[in-house]
């Protein structure tokens, strides 16, 4: 059954008085009883009111669903095989892991190639963000995957320069593009810039098409953290008037005397900017795809969120209509930034059904002979299990994995071990694999061979998270090896299986008793 942990998450920095004894309904300790300072979301809603929606400390971490959805990618399991082989010769010396290619193509005039089948959606003007864009950039960019600079990043830039209401100048957005074309080799990946409600009247996508020769655009519907705009927190009254003056929404209003007073005070310690909603329409999709085309896109990306399936619909065929370029789909439950917290638990279509609508829908559309853009699920992915069996969800339409806040996470990471490494302060249980980073990082050695001189300028960050992306290639060849396909075009609908009935009638997988059905008896009976 579903679960969400109400009133009390390590998210909010909240919990129960009686941890042993909650309600399961309400998330209320068993007994409320007066004299309790408030630990609970309800108690601290009590003295610091809508600061409580959000997952804190903002800034410095990533937040995501705690629900246990009814199905999730644990209900499938991967199906091997003793015989034969898809993309190599069937035989024990060419059918080996190593041999396997991740390899993968995106894009539909001007195809865009990956040497993973990785990308990391939008990462915009959160500060997490902000902090770790040296590992994110440099990271994805010797990886050969895609990196997607997110939403309000122009508008958010203290030194950007808007005159008429057009941005014609942000450093931010310069810095964050140049630090992957300056690590960008061999047409691998690219760097692809996000726009939003906010981007589109700032003029953005002009900016970074005509003057800063960005070559990838994405139009974004939304998320599936969330289902409203992007928001962020602002930590001086100076910056809330600034990003009210672009035209954000700014609560409190920081241009009231009483919003002045409360700041000055301590009573308001921080105030929130807000995006506004998109409202699609066919024309207006239609309208925008040209445009961004006119001004020099190569190739333009829809990134949709976990919406009503009928949405959902409107994604897939508005991208087909349109030629999109890649269409990916985020469902319910991840997180990188600041959505609202019981919003990330309790809102969208989860990944698994979301996905699985997908299929219906493009699989429909490919039958039809109509065009079906490549595919890219995310949601909650983390490790190559998931990343295998979110390709067979999807195939063959499927074309990358979306995970940007598991390679958030290990570019922190990355850049932390760094920092102890030049400090001399290694934990004693990283300290056994050396005190150096060509001793530490599992890639070091290999990293300083190919960039030599160079590798001393590659930040800690992208270390750790190309390191990370090494385990997900070696880890996924391993698992399509035992499944006998070679290649990521190879992996079908049915190398997966259903361990419940429910998840089987959710995807349309086979249950696992009931795969290879008859093959099995034919063989039985021969």
């Amino acid at each position: 059954m579903s679960m969400t942990k109400l009133n009390r998450s390590a998210a909010t920095l909240s919990k129960n008085r009686t941890p042993d004894s909650v309600s399961p309904f309400s998330g209320m300790c068993a007994t409320c009883i007066e004299g309790c300072i408030g630990m609970c979301e309800i108690g601290k809603s009590a003295y610091r009111g809508p600061e409580c929606i959000y997952p804190q400390p903002f800034g410095i971490m990533t937040a995501a669903s705690e629900k246990e959805y009814p199905v999730d990618l644990s209900h499938f399991s991967i199906m091997g095989s003793a015989v034969g082989a898809y993309g190599v010769a069937a035989t024990s010396e060419e059918a080996i892991f190593t041999n396997v290619k991740l390899e993968t193509t995106v894009g539909n005039e001007n195809p865009l190639k990956l040497k993973l089948p990785i990308v990391v959606p939008g990462l915009g003007s959160t500060e997490v963000a902000k902090r770790n864009w040296e590992g994110l950039a440099m990271g994805t960019a010797i990886s050969g995957c895609i990196l997607t600079i997110g939403e309000n990043v122009c508008g958010m830039d203290d030194e950007s320069v808007i005159e008429n209401g057009r941005i014609v100048k942000s450093p931010d957005m310069e810095r964050r593009i140049k630090l992957y074309r300056d690590w960008k080799t061999d047409g691998y990946g690219d760097i692809v810039v996000q726009f939003n409600v906010e981007d589109t009247k700032l003029g953005v996508p002009e900016y970074v098409l005509t003057k800063l020769g960005v070559e990838t655009a994405e139009l974004k519907w939304g998320q599936g953290a969330k289902d409203i705009g992007g928001e962020v927190k602002l930590k001086s009254i100076d910056k809330a008037r600034s990003m009210k003056a672009k035209g954000y929404i700014v609560l409190p209003d920081p241009e009231t005397a009483e919003a002045e007073e409360a700041f000055k005070l301590g009573g308001i310690r921080e105030f929130e900017r807000h995006s506004r909603i998109g409202m699609v329409t066919e024309e207006g999709f239609a309208q925008a795809v040209k445009e961004l085309r006119d001004m020099g896109a190569k190739r333009v990306f829809l990134k949709t969120g976990a919406y009503r399936p009928v949405d959902l619909a409107r994604a897939v065929k508005y991208a087909s209509d349109n030629r999109i370029d890649m269409l990916t789909v985020d469902g319910a439950g991840g997180g990188t930034g600041m959505s609202p917290w019981r919003m990330m638990n309790e809102w969208g279509v989860p990944t698994v059904e979301l996905c699985s609508l997908t299929y219906e829908y493009v699989d429909y559309l490919a039958k039809q002979g109509k065009y079906v853009p490549p595919i890219v699920f995310a949601g909650g992915f983390t490790l190559e299990d998931q990343m295998f069996k979110g390709f067979a969800l999807g195939a063959p339409y499927v074309k990358a994995i979306g995970m940007a806040r598991s390679s958030l996470a290990a570019a922190m990471v990355g850049k932390t071990i760094g920092k102890r490494v030049r400090e001399k302060n290694l934990p004693v249980y990283i300290e056994r694999y050396g005190s150096s980073m060509d001793e530490v990082f599992f890639a070091g050695v290999h990293l300083r061979d190919t960039y030599g001189a160079d590798f001393d300028k590659l930040d800690a960050g992208a270390i750790g998270l190309y390191t990370y992306y090494q385990r997900l290639a070696q880890g996924l060849r391993q698992l399509m090896c035992g499944a006998r396909k070679f290649s990521l075009e190879y992996i079908a609908r049915d190398d997966i299986a259903a361990l419940t009935r429910e998840a089987s009638d959710i995807s349309g997988i086979p249950f696992i008793t009931e795969l290879d059905k008859e093959a099995a008896w034919e063989v039985i009976k021969s």
